[in-house]
């Protein structure tokens, strides 16, 4: 079973959190599905460093300050991913898509109405609380 180690940011303007949207991918039970943006941490680099990594090139975001979340560990039919998650201030709402197809900026309470990858699921539940 293929693992993969990741990061996700769970980036805030104004109370606002940013949620992106897939596109169609191989795997039918995480296509057009909605999470956190982030990506693979590299061989021999710091979660840290993936993050900013990552959000540079998703979103040309460039990301200063950022405390840990939550760590899931999912189990999909395919892959086992590790997912760090951190919680990173921004100081604006412009971002550029340059792998999602769409994306809100959500309060706590609305991120229920989205179509979520099931291992973004217990990031929502706690930011809910």
């Amino acid at each position: 079973m293929k693992f993969i180690e990741v990061v996700a940011a769970i980036l805030i303007f104004d109370s606002k959190i940013l949620c992106v949207q897939r596109g169609h991918e191989k795997y039918d039970y995480i296509s057009k599905k909605w999470e956190f943006p982030g990506g693979k941490v590299e061989e021999n680099e710091s979660l840290e460093a993936a993050l900013k990594r990552e959000i540079l090139e998703e979103l040309d975001i460039k990301l200063s300050t950022c405390e840990f979340f939550l760590t899931v560990n999912h189990q999909y039919p395919d892959f086992q991913i590790k997912m760090h998650s951190f919680v990173c201030k921004v100081s604006s709402r412009n971002i550029e898509l340059q792998e999602h197809i769409d994306f809100k900026w959500l309060g706590r309470r609305e991120l229920d109405i989205l179509d979520w990858a099931e291992a973004d699921l217990p990031i929502v539940e706690k930011l809910k609380h």
